[in-house]
């Protein structure tokens, strides 16, 4: 009995040893395990915080690309834009947009670099034949159409004329009115905007030769007010010029851009500076 309740009491106390040292492991493995959980998380925030970083990072680089990459683009089309603009005007005719009418002067061999019929549809007169610079030509004739679609009678009565057509025309003037009333309304050869090939004198029906005195009193001459900025036509010598006396009739065309603009802020072309009308030139025939 003695040695069965020895045997008893050792396996008691080994059981208790076991018990004991079980949950010492259990307690230690718990404290490891809480540790390494801290180290994952630390860890985790760690990589988070440098992932973050580092897309920030690489945002704002991203970024500054992009907004490199956008200002070469810009500096881009402005350098092809003006490209474009330089290669316009090397093509040009320099004179188109200048102020003549006693301010600058084309001489006796000028003439635009092309010429073209105005077709006797759009003409007053059946006996003779008119021209007009080729470019212009286009935008004369949607012009016309459009006035005729409107129900306005409007045709033209010239168009251009050489140094030496100018020349005879101011010496029928000089004759038929005299020197001094003749340079109010004719210009001498040389000055001329029809030498330049884009400057139109319109006609209507029923003025009975009436031209000077009448013309401004038509339908054709309200619906030139109104519309012929679109075609790009402005009127050269409006009341009060300091050019030449009051001309309804006569309309130049200056291209759509710069007709707008005049027709806009109420102007007078004669009045613009001529380094602001230049910058219309590139864009005269768009």
């Amino acid at each position: 009995m003695w040695i069965l309740g020895g045997i008893v009491m050792i396996l008691a106390a080994l059981m208790g040893w076991g018990a004991w040292y079980g949950y010492e492991r259990y307690i230690a493995l718990s404290t490891r395990v809480d540790i390494l959980e801290a180290d994952i998380a630390t860890t985790t925030h760690r990589l988070q915080r440098g992932i973050d970083e580092t897309h920030t990072t690489l945002s704002s680089a991203l970024e500054e690309e992009q907004e490199k990459a956008r200002k070469l683009q810009t500096q881009f089309g402005t350098i092809s834009d003006t490209v474009d603009v330089l290669d316009k005007l090397r093509t040009l005719d320099g004179q188109l947009l200048k102020k003549y009418s006693k301010v600058y002067f084309l001489n006796e061999n000028y003439m635009p670099e092309e010429l073209a019929t105005i077709p006797k549809e759009f003409t007053y007169s059946d006996n003779r034949e008119y021209t007009i610079h080729t470019d212009v030509l286009p935008f004369l004739i949607n012009l016309l159409e459009d006035a005729k679609e409107e129900g306005v009678e409007l045709f033209v009565n010239s168009a251009y004329r050489s140094f030496d057509e100018q020349a005879a025309l101011k010496g029928q003037y000089s004759v038929v009115y005299g020197a001094g009333t003749a340079n109010q309304f004719s210009a001498d050869q040389g000055y001329s905007e029809h030498q330049l090939g884009t400057t139109i004198d319109f006609m209507t029906t029923g003025l009975n030769g009436q031209l000077l005195q009448s013309f401004d009193a038509t339908p054709a001459y309200v619906w030139l007010q109104q519309n012929a900025y679109r075609f790009g036509f402005i009127l050269s010598y409006p009341k009060g010029n300091a050019y030449y006396m009051y001309e309804p009739w006569h309309w130049r065309f200056v291209g759509q851009d710069l007709a707008r603009t005049v027709h806009r802020d109420n102007k007078n072309f004669y009045d613009l500076d001529q380094r602001d009308i230049d910058t219309y030139l590139a864009n005269i025939f768009d």
